[in-house]
């Protein structure tokens, strides 16, 4: 809004200093320091209240290490220091703003209604008639949301963002065909008409010649159908991208600071990505894509950023309050849909490759539990000592998943066998939170560095 009203000043009455809100670079400052300010503040009131209220995390893991009692759904505080900033200081007319307030909005959504089944149920408040519509959609076997309306959720975000980006006529990349030495500023090159603004399927990828990769290039299909079915194949990876970095995201947040720091570590990438693709000289440079307008989305992010670092405040080991579901699903949407405006989807395999190892660890500790399970009631069967009703227990890859838990908890409270041998012992909280941030910040440069790798 202030940029918007800024504008109008500097066309209208053009008072002095206005003219600096057309910088990215002041208005992703501000964004940065008004939305820290604001979570440290606001965080500090509603964390009273979310006790208040006894809105507070009982599951297993918070009772392991005393931390009961701790005030859960604290993501409130980054969304609202986020969309403050947001709406304050971007442009609101851009389309890749517009698809990250939408993004936002559907994710907070879905995780809000979820944590707020969980406490309802858990506090045995069944009676009033929102509680009892919200029960239709919590599972019968375990606490939140069914989990199918949760990927539906995800799902329909992805066709959103995908089906908006493929019907726009402002989402293009421009190929560039020569661009002139002295050119110093995005206006001077395209106003000499030495680029080419196109509807394109190219996503960024390393490690391959010009760092390109086209969807179109998976479909059978040449010329016009050919890019009609790249879209396709695009709309679905982009379902595909949302939905597991989301659910990613949402495995981290299992330790004080985790999944905050994470995202912000990769959040800073993204941004930095986002302005070289934003600037034609810079991307030339490069010889990573261009994207006009996608530098509004550093604004974006530098409130992200400034969120997620005063909501660490309060989200430090020991914590004083979690985010939730409805923080960590957001997150991890948010983190998709930019990387998916910006064509580095790709590239968040490496970019996240926390979330992708705490996703692959859960899903290895299931299916090598069942199957060894089922080896171990066999050779039972075969030495004739199993018995109808009889508990068979398998055998665990990691003394608990997702792997962050895995260095954490005490191999010694488990009762079945551990695959892995190390550690022995556990390893203190906040070593291990700071270890994969530190890790975090290696792949991130590596995300940067591919780019120029050939």
């Amino acid at each position: 809004m202030l940029y918007h009203l800024f504008e109008y000043l500097k066309e209208n009455v053009d008072f002095p200093g206005v003219g600096l809100f057309r910088y990215i670079s002041v208005r992703s400052i501000m964004s940065v320091i008004i939305a820290l300010m604001i979570s440290l503040i606001a965080g500090k009131f509603i964390i009273a209240r979310l006790k208040k209220n006894q809105i507070t995390d009982t599951s297993v893991k918070t009772g392991d290490n005393g931390k009961t009692g701790t005030p859960t759904m604290g993501g409130i505080v980054i969304i609202i220091s986020l969309l403050v900033s947001v709406l304050l200081l971007c442009d609101l007319t851009n389309l890749y703003v517009q698809l990250l307030i939408v993004s936002t909005l559907w994710l907070s959504t879905i995780g809000f209604l979820d944590d707020l089944l969980k406490l309802r149920h858990k506090a045995g408040k069944e009676d009033t008639r929102i509680v009892r519509f919200l029960s239709k959609l919590r599972r019968k076997d375990k606490d939140g949301m069914k989990g199918k309306l949760k990927i539906y959720g995800q799902v329909g975000l992805g066709l959103i963002v995908g089906i908006s980006l493929y019907l726009s006529d402002k989402t293009v990349i421009v190929e560039m065909k020569y661009v002139p030495s002295d050119a110093e500023q995005t206006e001077q090159v395209e106003a000499t008409g030495y680029v080419r603004h196109v509807k394109s399927t190219k996503t960024t990828i390393p490690f391959l010649k010009d760092n390109l990769f086209d969807y179109a290039w998976l479909t059978p299909f040449k010329g016009a159908a050919s890019q009609k079915a790249g879209w396709v194949v695009y709309i679905l990876v982009a379902i595909f991208i949302v939905t597991a970095v989301s659910n990613g995201t949402n495995l981290t947040d299992g330790r004080d600071g985790l999944a905050t720091g994470t995202v912000a570590i990769a959040g800073v990438t993204l941004g930095v990505l986002a302005y070289l693709s934003g600037n034609i000289v810079y991307a030339r440079y490069l010889n990573i894509m261009y994207i006009p307008n996608s530098g509004e989305m550093v604004v974006f992010m530098a409130g992200l950023i400034g969120a997620l670092i005063g909501f660490l405040w309060y989200n430090t080991y020991p914590a004083q309050v979690f985010m939730g579901d409805v923080g960590s699903l957001t997150l991890g949407g948010i983190v998709a849909v930019y990387a998916l405006m910006i064509r580095v989807e790709l590239l968040l395999v490496i970019l996240c490759g926390i979330f992708l190892a705490e996703s692959f660890s859960v899903m290895v500790q299931r299916l090598w539990y069942k199957y060894t399970r089922i080896r171990a009631t066999r050779k039972l069967m075969a030495q004739g000592k199993y018995h109808p009703g009889d508990v068979v227990k398998g055998e665990r890859v990691w003394v608990r998943a997702p792997l962050h838990d895995h260095y954490i908890y005490d191999r010694k409270k488990v009762d079945t066998p551990i695959l892995l041998k190390t550690p022995r012992e556990p390893i203190a909280e906040p070593k291990v939170v700071v270890r994969f941030w530190i890790i975090s910040i290696l792949l991130a440069v590596l995300t940067i560095i591919t780019l120029k790798i050939r």
